[in-house]
């Protein structure tokens, strides 16, 4: 995973992200491997009965179309394990930063 990659489909989530928040949700970007995007929906579209259908009739096309060898996008459940250690070690190196 690159960080050009990472950036790409931040700002991409950054620019959905606004909808969501409007309805008391949010998405959060986990990371991406072999083309496919693990996203978690949190808030109000965490658990709610629509959260796969937002992910694949709308945050899913949106990444395909506008980030290059995007393929899927998944929610948070069954994340390939370096991908959540990924996730993880940058949530520590955000945490660091923000503490010095």
């Amino acid at each position: 995973m690159s960080e050009e990659l990472d950036r790409q489909i931040e700002a991409v989530l950054d620019k959905i992200r606004p909808f969501m928040q409007r309805e008391g949700g949010d998405i959060v970007y986990i990371g991406e491997k072999d083309g496919t995007v693990y996203v978690e929906m949190t808030g109000a579209c965490s658990g709610c009965m629509y959260a796969d259908a937002d992910i694949s009739a709308g945050v899913e096309i949106i990444l395909i179309e506008e980030v290059p060898g995007i393929v899927r996008v998944l929610n948070s459940t069954n994340v390939p394990q370096d991908v959540m250690d990924q996730y993880r070690a940058r949530k520590e190196r955000a945490a660091a930063s923000k503490n010095q």
